[in-house]
């Protein structure tokens, strides 16, 4: 799963890697995100808009959000049919801004956080998906998950899975609006290890 990841570049580098048109959004970057913050993310409408959304996915038909308070990760393997994410899968796909995050290993009684990123330290892109939910008062609150796959050699003795990492070629083919099925399931792998390095971080701050 992906439960913490982190976005500290800078405004012009982030627009320049996600190939951004129009920033909605007041840029915060932070080292440590998690579920329940508004994250930054690339939507398209014809333009690449750098928007808020909020990180944990309510579907649209979601009726209580105290019952159900949102998915960080939908699982590649299942994202186009289960029935939570199927709907974003078609017409909600959209990418999650990172420099990097960070998965656990246990170590006897302690959890030590190890820090993934790719090499040059470059801003990318997650594959995510996000919906638009409309609260008992009317007021709609746009919601995203982050898609993950099997686990890379690089990470899997830490964790056997990893966000989906998009390249530059196809964060383009994830956000068309016309998206063939297979042709985007087929985006929805392991980022090459060969391309990513790993560092023992410490905990995380705010």
């Amino acid at each position: 799963m992906c439960g913490r990841f982190a976005l500290i570049s800078d405004l012009s580098d982030l627009t320049d890697a996600l190939a951004v048109d129009e920033v909605q959004c007041e840029y915060r970057p932070s080292g440590n995100i998690a579920p329940g913050r508004d994250i930054a993310a690339v939507v398209f409408d014809g333009r690449r808009r750098l928007v808020h959304l909020r990180w944990g996915l309510i579907p649209s038909w979601a009726r209580d959000r105290q019952k159900n308070r949102g998915f960080i990760n939908a699982r590649a393997e299942t994202v186009a049919d289960k029935p939570s994410f199927k709907s974003a899968f078609r017409k909600g796909r959209c990418l999650i801004a990172a420099d990097g995050f960070y998965e656990w290993e246990k170590q006897e009684r302690r959890k030590v956080p190890h820090y993934f990123q790719l090499k040059g330290k470059r801003p990318f892109a997650f594959a995510g998906l996000y919906e638009t939910w409309t609260a008992p008062d009317a007021r709609q609150v746009r919601t995203c998950a982050i898609i993950t796959t099997e686990a890379n050699e690089l990470i899997a003795p830490i964790h056997d899975r990893m966000p989906v990492i998009l390249s530059r070629v196809q964060q383009a083919a994830w956000i068309e609006p016309d998206g063939d099925r297979s042709r985007l399931l087929s985006l929805l792998t392991p980022y090459p290890e060969q391309d990513m390095i790993a560092t023992a971080a410490p905990t995380p701050s705010p």
